[in-house]
């Protein structure tokens, strides 16, 4: 398939389309909402099916055939952060606390953007390797604690006694509900195989695509009414929010590929390291860097990069893959 094939292959899969969709009641006013039990009940299922899979998926292949692309999704968690934090505070002229802020929230990954990742590169039928999933979490509290840190200037050489703050955060990253979930599913699935997989089949595996186009149907809607702040965040992370996932996916597509991964799984990495968190690094960096405003990491996350990718970034880093393959 060529380029304008694939997008709009992506265009129009179901997911997309109800995105767009709640991006439509938003932006003209409907009545149109979720309870925010079911938004809630909605994300654990997605976060629970997600790690059981990649478990069983990294129980099949064994820890000998994952290993390297594992330490390269870790390593991606860790410099994104790094990268992003300086460009922020040079560049965009942001104070220490939200230059952290953002940086967590661009290291953290979008588990709905794998999913919609997933499902393009099934709907063009290109392979990937299936314990993918484990990518996920491994990349979230790296990333989470990096950018905590960045923000409190924990890494710089001045840096001495212990923050009782931090070290909440630490606990706050690994033991959040988002990663506690991710690693305790993927823990499950690894230790219950195959058969595990068949007994919960029928629950996790079957009604995945509509649990997720309901989601997408709420995150549309959410991403609509962010919309009105993009006035607030200021031309530099309008910018940023449409940059920065490019050249993160990028990174994440080289490192990929020389972790041996195939195109499909390249994308995969690079569609996570392109990807933005909404979910577990608001939670964590509100709790540690109370200064962030949300405004900015929330919009730029939200309401610019996370719409970027469902449309037009997951195209764009598979023929990134595809290229770097060659």
């Amino acid at each position: 398939m060529d380029f304008f094939s694939t997008i709009e292959s992506n265009l129009l899969s179901p997911a997309v389309l109800f995105f767009a969709l709640g991006l439509f009641a938003a932006v003209t006013r409907s009545d149109l909402k979720f309870p925010e039990a079911l938004y809630t009940a909605l994300t654990l299922y997605l976060l629970t099916a997600i790690g059981f899979k990649g478990g069983v998926a990294v129980s099949e292949a064994g820890l000998a055939a994952v290993w390297q692309p594992l330490l390269a999704a870790v390593g991606m968690g860790c410099l994104i952060p790094l990268v992003a934090f300086p460009l922020l505070r040079r560049l965009g002229g942001f104070d220490q606390a939200n230059a952290g802020a953002i940086a967590a929230h661009y290291g953290s990954v979008s588990a709905v953007t794998f999913i919609a990742a997933t499902n393009f590169l099934k709907n063009i039928a290109v392979p990937y390797e299936s314990f993918a999933s484990a990518f996920i979490a491994v990349m979230d509290s790296p990333a989470i604690i990096m950018g905590v840190m960045l923000g409190k200037g924990s890494l710089s050489r001045g840096a001495s006694r212990p923050d009782q703050g931090l070290r909440r955060t630490l606990r706050d990253a690994v033991l959040g509900r988002g990663v506690l979930l991710l690693v305790g599913s993927l823990l499950i699935g690894m230790l219950s195989g195959k058969r595990g997989m068949a007994s919960v089949e029928a629950f996790f595996v079957t009604p995945f695509q509509g649990v997720l186009a309901l989601f997408l149907l709420e995150m549309g809607m959410v991403a609509g009414n962010r919309l009105g702040d993009l006035k607030k965040v200021g031309p530099f992370l309008l910018v940023f929010g449409l940059a920065a996932p490019l050249v993160h996916g990028s990174l994440g597509a080289l490192l990929g590929t020389l972790a041996g991964l195939s195109v499909g799984g390249t994308t995969l990495l690079a569609v996570l390291a392109g990807s933005s968190s909404y979910i577990a690094a608001p939670a964590a960096v509100r709790l540690a860097l109370p200064d962030a405003n949300p405004a900015y990491s929330l919009t730029a996350s939200l309401g610019i990069t996370f719409p970027f990718n469902i449309v037009l970034g997951i195209p764009l880093y598979f023929e990134i893959a595809k290229f770097l393959h060659r």
